[in-house]
């Protein structure tokens, strides 16, 4: 039955996060958080008046909590990226830390005042009492009136919306890259999460108190962590951060397994909270500088999908393994299984401090319709000439190529580079959109940083005039034609 709940509350996180990264994108974010702490608070009263009458059982709580996770799920993306929103991108970091502040502010002494209350008011205050705190979050969300830019086009549908994160994030690689670190971190990591309860049952012979002392420390070394990670930014990179909170949870790690005293676990607990703060931190803030705000919200709740999928598959493996080896070798081969993840470090290298300067570029040309023509609901292929020396082809087609990616990234579904094979100085570049506001689209997502790739394309072309772009609107064509042989050429 705990698998059963560890259950209930990922796969909230796994089906409906991207779906509602999409709706925080689209729509007005302070409203869907608000959708999302709704659904919270209707699983909490639903939890406190079924407690009342005595009809909970297992598989309505089970039910319950997945209400309960699908709301916050669906929140949290919008939440995330709020944050990004109100202040300065150079002050991004701090807010970050102090958002996880009050999170583990909260992890420390809820289960405190948890067990005050239901000592002395019994079960159903405790739900009661959660239930009144979202009343107070839904209420200062009614009283924001944050301000959000107004875009001339219409919005997106929500499916391509959602196709069009995960092929945002397939198109970054700094993204990826921090979303794999993350995975494999917190899938290690994750072992003391879920074990935790077994260490202080088992191991350290106590009980729930003896538990409530264990998460205190984590949560007390979290917001150590958290109160110092200004000063490690500034004094060191992203990259450094990610490896020293991996070693110093490492060490966490295989003390709590190898060593059976609260006075060394404890300690270690709280070097654990702190690198783990640190750690996850640092993952966020190179995720929200690294997404254009047009699509931040939908990468902020893929980057959340590999974090709690990261945490729901270590807390299942550990959980069998502890099973079949003991809770101590278990930690400990998690412990290890951390220190070998910084090789990763040498392959899969995290973005530096400075944060890419991702405002649109606003000097692009706008494609534009002749008068009376109807862009129709057709797919557009949009065509680039250039003309390149043919000494330098080798050259060109290695900076097509990260171009490439930038197309796909921005919404392109198709992409192809062909040769004049009777002027071989003569090169078209061609990718496809599925419509004429996709093309709109397109053009207004390229960023500031993108610009470096742009001129390096642009230096290869020879001649006064720029490379000729064409926007050619399908016609009595299949809705996704494509010009004949690009699939081979692709």
């Amino acid at each position: 039955m705990v698998a059963l709940v560890q259950s209930a509350t990922a796969l909230p996180v796994l089906l409906f996060s991207l779906f509602g990264g999409a709706l925080a994108d689209l729509w007005d974010r302070r409203l869907v958080f608000m959708i999302g702490q709704v659904i919270v608070l209707s699983g909490a009263t639903l939890i406190a008046v079924l407690e009342g009458v005595g009809a909970v059982t297992p598989w309505l709580l089970l039910a319950l909590v997945f209400i309960l996770d699908t709301g916050s799920a669906l929140r949290q993306p919008a939440y995330q990226a709020t944050v990004g929103d109100l202040v300065p991108r150079s002050e991004l970091p701090m807010a970050v830390a102090l958002n996880s502040i009050g999170f583990n502010i909260a992890r420390s002494v809820g289960p405190a005042i948890g067990g005050l209350v239901v000592a002395g008011f019994g079960v159903q205050a405790s739900f009661i009492l959660n239930a009144v705190s979202n009343v107070f979050i839904i209420g200062v969300l009614l009283m924001w009136r944050p301000k959000r830019p107004v875009d001339e086009l219409p919005r997106e549908h929500l499916l391509p919306a959602m196709v069009s994160g995960l092929r945002y994030v397939g198109g970054s690689p700094t993204v990826l890259t921090v979303m794999l670190r993350c995975f494999v971190f917190t899938g290690l990591a994750g072992a003391v999460w879920a074990l935790l309860p077994l260490v202080a049952r088992q191991d350290l012979g106590g009980g729930p108190s003896t538990y409530g002392i264990l998460l205190t420390s984590l949560g007390i070394g979290a917001i150590i962590g958290a109160l110092n990670i200004g000063t490690l930014r500034r004094r060191t990179s992203g990259q450094v951060m990610v490896a020293l909170g991996t070693t110093c949870f490492a060490v966490a790690t295989l003390v709590v397994g190898l060593m059976q005293s609260l006075y060394a676990v404890v300690p270690a607990l709280v070097l654990g909270g702190a690198a783990w703060m640190t750690t996850l931190s640092s993952f966020n803030v190179m995720v929200q500088l690294s997404a254009a705000n047009w699509v931040k919200a939908r990468v902020l709740s893929i980057y959340q999908m590999s974090l709690f999928g990261g945490l729901a598959l270590g807390s299942w493996g550990w959980g069998h393994a502890a099973e079949a080896i003991g809770t101590g070798q278990a930690l400990a081969i998690a412990g290890a299984g951390l220190l070998v993840s910084l090789v990763l470090g040498f392959r899969f290298r995290l973005p530096a401090n400075i944060a890419p300067d991702l405002s649109p570029i606003t000097a692009l040309p706008r494609p534009t319709l002749a008068p009376g023509v109807d862009a129709g609901p057709g797919s557009v292929a949009v065509t680039v000439e250039y003309d390149v020396d043919p000494a330098k082809a080798d050259a060109f087609t290695a900076a097509m190529r990260s171009l490439r990616r930038l197309r796909k990234r921005d919404g392109a579904v198709r992409w192809t580079l062909y040769q004049d094979a009777a002027k071989p100085s003569r090169w078209v570049e061609a990718f496809l959109l599925p419509s004429w506001l996709d093309d709109l689209r397109h053009q207004r997502r390229a960023t500031m940083a993108d610009r470096g790739t742009l001129d390096r394309v642009r230096a290869f072309h020879q001649g006064n005039e720029p490379p000729r772009v064409s926007h050619l609107l399908a016609r009595g064509t299949p809705r996704m034609g494509w010009p004949p042989g690009a699939d081979a050429a692709e």
